[in-house]
């Protein structure tokens, strides 16, 4: 890195210095563009939780949620529900305090909620995107004439990948299951 910094100070210094310049603006609109974007996202998520739209939300995951996660506790899927949601709408950013709120919720008995941990983990990093909102802001930003030509390549991207990485964490957690028995 040294190396290249200085082989391009003796051959283009203008060059370097205009370009710094040019892309910290850059830098910045794009930064002032997606803290709208979450801004707003971010406004609606706290509406649904001070609404009560969460529990709601959580009622009708409660099923899938309690089976998935193998857990009862209902404050547990009432903060993984928000964060799934969050997830759904393409803002991983604004998952991750009702994602830290979940596992935080979790701590108080790990040995039946280490499972739910990493299936919330899995889940987080695969996380379905049915608007992924983030690449589309960043593609509207930069220019693009169709950003939300990603919406439908992404959904099945993130659905194959979510469903792969599911399947093999409850293989993992069956097969350390029955080495342990």
């Amino acid at each position: 890195m040294i190396l290249s910094l200085i082989t391009l100070i003796f051959c283009a210094p203008d060059l370097i210095i205009n370009t710094m310049i040019t892309e910290s603006k850059n830098v910045v609109s794009l930064c002032i563009n997606l803290i709208a974007i979450y801004a707003v996202w971010m406004g609606i998520l706290e509406i649904v939780e001070k609404t009560g739209l969460s529990e709601k939300l959580a009622k009708i995951l409660y099923k899938p949620i309690k089976k998935l996660f193998k857990i009862e506790d209902k404050e547990q899927i009432k903060y993984i529900a928000l964060n799934l949601s969050a997830n759904f709408l393409g803002l991983g950013n604004a998952a991750t305090p009702s994602g830290i709120k979940a596992v935080k919720s979790m701590q108080s008995n790990l040995k039946q909620t280490k499972f739910a941990m990493l299936m919330l983990l899995v889940v987080n990093s695969t996380s379905i995107q049915l608007l992924p909102t983030t690449a589309i802001g960043l593609l509207a930003n930069a220019g693009s004439t169709n950003s939300s030509s990603i919406i439908l390549p992404t959904l099945i991207a993130t659905i194959i990948s979510t469903v792969v990485s599911v399947v093999l964490l409850i293989i993992y957690n069956r097969f350390k299951k029955s080495k342990n028995e």
